[in-house]
């Protein structure tokens, strides 16, 4: 199983490898625009026309307190000579409302909004977004959501106790839930300068595109650091910038790849570039199984004796098996098919893998980074 895996590993590898060398890559995969971004919006709301399965109003006093304010404003008293708030049930649901503003979103578009609940609401299926104002970091109203939930969940329990839960019932979406009432200032076309952010920080590849652009469009193109590629808009398309940019993403370049190893403890996954390369160094492998066995007995007592009950004797088996180690050389230089197979000599397991690649990179003898996700 992991020869398996580390030769599809080396095999994706060289492909990818292979693919980049031909085709490259379009500068609009690897960048992202300055000024060209989402924006986060949140609101609080409330979620009705549930089934018994909403906040305890009683027992949640934002809840309570919001349906008493929304009632008041449209006209209706909720509350008694003393003032108190005379509210029940559980078909109500206080919540909080998020969703993703695109860029340039236009007054009037539909986004889609999240919904999760806030108090001790068991289930949102069924229930009805009201109005809900969504803000964004400064404050000012951007959306506008309302709209019926729609969840992936269910709750369901029986009398005696038994329930089961699929899903997150708590969590609800609301495609195109809201209405944009606000658009976010920018003018992309009076930009005389822009700045492409690398998505994955890189020197080399920071400096490519720079070259790709000044040989398209002349010396326009300065790469000031590895995350960030500043481009002067060229004067005939100032006021156009929408024609410029769309030939420049096209352009391609390709991007460098450090060396890295990516490990997942979790699931034992190891993933390695092609650029891997390690000093030479010995390495050995071994494992020790340690075997424990009860095997409880029962002790007779012997005839005419004057003990007359059984006896409940242990026993137990302790089993020791130490495997052979094996040593493998790798030498200096050497590339990710030979690491592969060196380490195939072995016989590791995964987490044996994970294990020996450490203790190489503790040895100074991999040039590469080892990120633990």
């Amino acid at each position: 199983m992991l020869h398996k895996l580390l030769t599809i590993l080396f095999i994706w590898s060289q492909t990818f490898s292979a693919v980049y060398a031909v085709n490259s890559v379009r500068i609009k995969d690897i960048v992202s625009f300055e000024g060209v971004r989402n924006n986060q919006l949140v609101g609080y709301g409330l979620v009705v026309g549930l089934n018994g399965t909403g906040d305890s109003i009683n027992a949640i006093p934002y809840t309570k307190e919001s349906l008493a304010g929304m009632l008041e404003r449209l006209g209706v008293n909720v509350r008694d000579s003393d003032g108190n708030i005379m509210l029940a049930g559980k078909n109500i649901a206080a919540v909080m409302v998020t969703a993703t503003m695109p860029a340039f979103a236009r007054h009037g578009t539909n986004i889609d909004v999240s919904v999760s609940a806030l108090g001790d609401a068991k289930d949102l299926r069924g229930g009805t977004l009201l109005v809900t104002p969504l803000l964004g970091a400064d404050g000012d109203v951007y959306a506008v959501a309302q709209g019926a939930v729609a969840t992936n969940g269910f709750n369901a329990s029986g009398k005696s106790g038994t329930s089961i839960v699929k899903g997150v019932p708590t969590s609800a979406k609301i495609v195109n839930g809201a209405i944009v009432e606000k658009e976010v200032g920018f003018q992309l076309a009076s930009l005389q300068h822009m700045n492409l952010s690398l998505k994955n920080p890189d020197f080399t590849t920071a400096q490519r595109i720079s070259t790709a652009i000044n040989s398209k469009f002349g010396a326009l193109s300065r790469a000031s650091d590895p995350t960030t590629v500043g481009v002067m808009i060229p004067e005939e398309y100032r006021g156009n910038l929408v024609t410029f940019l769309t030939h420049l993403e096209q352009l391609t370049v390709e991007p460098d790849q450090p060396a890295k190893i990516v490990i997942d403890d979790q699931d034992g996954v190891i993933v390695m570039g092609e650029n891997v390369r390690i000093s030479t160094v010995a390495v050995t492998q071994g494992s020790i199984t340690i075997k424990i066995t009860e095997d409880p007995q029962v002790s007779q007592p012997n005839p005419f004796t004057q003990v007359q009950q059984a006896t409940v004797v242990d026993r137990t088996n302790v089993t020791v098996k130490e495997e052979t180690g094996k040593m493998a050389v790798l030498r200096s230089g050497v590339s990710l098919q030979d690491l592969v197979n060196g380490l195939n000599a072995l016989g590791v397991t995964p987490r044996d893998l994970i294990s020996i690649l450490r203790s190489i990179k503790a040895a100074g003898a991999i040039q590469a980074d080892i990120e633990v996700i």
